[in-house]
């Protein structure tokens, strides 16, 4: 997965989203209509000052959109303070430790989808039921339901989720002798990633020196199985990887895409691949909604109007991230947090940060929100993000989710890399990550 925005390292930046903006004004409405207001026996209503903590990772692009302060001006004897790690992978552990230490915890923390599952069998009674606050008819139809117990407990309300589309260098496929129209170019890749392959052949063809079709084929790989309803997990949580259609697809194609030399074998976010993009080596990259804003601010100014999107290869949608927000049940302030987190994730307020920072909104009255459904990249080209995005997260399948789906899918990206970049032979490469992921998944 990330399904996942990255559990190897969320560090995405702000996208500059051309739109008809939120104003103060509609915030403010939303926050004074919302039942948070409603604050009668808490500390709120006694006057007294408090602080509000949120833990997260990457960016949640919330200060970017000035939703704290927007917050601290609803309540001003609430003041909300943000702990963000870097790295998803390094904010887990710790947040495994706080929840079995029962110390140290936020008011708030964020949770990952690739970890979301394993949280709801295993220590959903540390996090407050949100479904009384939540409704889940709010969000997209599969959301609410990866966050939600056996016994009908909502351990997080949602916050974006990553609909895939495909962005690609334009100044690259006018040298390769590709068309650039967004039109033509998801025609060539309408059979699929299959398609994305063969298109990736003809642009080695004729593609300047020092060129690649793509970044890395674990990007690839990943797009590929976020496409499919069975990923890693049956429904009976049993781990299927090893004979899954859409992992065995997805390691194919990744190994097609390393052994034709397609890929420029960088793994995303790193320095190398910061780089690569400001270079202008990179024609193409498996772009969920909230990858955008990576490649405006890591390509650079000197990029903009080169890059544009269209939708993902094939007909099937595909969901690559996206995360929730929870509150700890052993936290001072629960009521006031809980109360914050269903602020943090209507409608306006998504809608605020998909302005920010292009995070598309899991709850889909943003939708129809001005800035959103008219949302435009002027970075790539005007592309009609608003329009391309809703219209993928109304069809994307109902993933299972498993318990170690972040490790697994990091497992076999690791060795999807190391095909790329030290040709390790395919075969050994997956027994490789078989013998990893079964040491951790018995």
């Amino acid at each position: 997965m990330r399904i996942t925005r990255n559990v190897a390292g969320r560090r995405r930046r702000a996208a500059i989203v051309a739109t008809t903006g939120l104003t103060a004004t509609a915030l403010l409405l939303a926050g004074c209509s919302d039942s948070s207001d409603d604050d009668s026996g808490s500390s709120d209503a006694a006057g007294g000052n408090i602080t509000l903590t949120v833990a997260d990772y990457g960016q949640f692009g919330y200060k970017e959109a000035g939703l704290f302060a927007e917050y601290h001006k609803l309540h001003p004897n609430i003041t909300v303070k943000e702990d963000t790690t870097a790295e998803e992978k390094v904010y887990y552990p710790k947040l495994l430790q706080q929840l079995n230490s029962g110390s140290g915890l936020a008011d708030v923390q964020g949770l990952e989808v690739g970890r979301i599952k394993e949280l709801t069998d295993t220590k959903a009674d540390q996090f407050a039921d949100l479904s009384k606050v939540i409704d889940a008819t709010d969000f997209v139809s599969w959301k609410a339901k990866q966050a939600t117990t056996s016994s009908g407990a909502l351990i997080g309300a949602g916050t974006d989720i990553g609909p895939m589309s495909l962005c690609y260098n334009t100044d690259l496929f006018k040298k390769a002798g590709l068309p650039t129209d967004r039109t033509e170019v998801a025609a060539l890749v309408k059979g699929g990633w299959e398609d994305y392959i063969k298109l990736g052949e003809k642009f080695k063809a004729k593609a300047p020196a020092g060129t690649y079709f793509m970044d890395s084929a674990s990007a690839m790989f990943n797009a590929v199985v976020s496409s499919s309803a069975k990923q890693y997990y049956d429904e009976d949580g049993k781990a299927i990887y090893k004979d899954s259609p859409a992992v065995q697809q997805g390691w194919a194609l990744a190994a097609e895409a390393a052994s034709k030399k397609l890929t420029q074998g960088v793994p995303q976010f790193g320095d190398p691949w910061a780089a690569a993009l400001r270079k202008g080596t990179i024609a193409t990259v498996a772009c969920p909604a909230w990858m955008a804003g990576q490649i405006s601010v890591n390509a650079g100014d000197g990029n903009k109007g080169k890059w544009d999107i269209t939708s993902a290869p094939g007909g099937t949608a595909a969901n690559w991230g996206g995360s929730f927000l929870g509150v700890p049940s052993s936290g001072k302030h629960v009521d006031e947090a809980i109360k914050l987190v269903a602020w943090l994730t209507a409608p306006e307020q998504q809608a605020a940060v998909f302005k920010a920072i292009g995070s598309f909104p899991s709850n889909t009255g943003a939708y129809d929100l001005p800035g959103v459904k008219d949302a435009k990249l002027p970075y790539f080209n005007d592309a009609p993000i608003g329009e391309i995005y809703a219209g993928e997260a109304k069809t994307i399948p109902e993933a299972v989710l498993g318990p170690k789906d972040a490790t697994i899918k990091d497992t076999i990206s690791t060795e999807i890399n190391n095909m790329e970049q030290r040709g390790t032979d395919p075969d050994k490469a997956w027994d490789t990550a078989v013998q990893s992921i079964d040491k951790v998944i018995g």
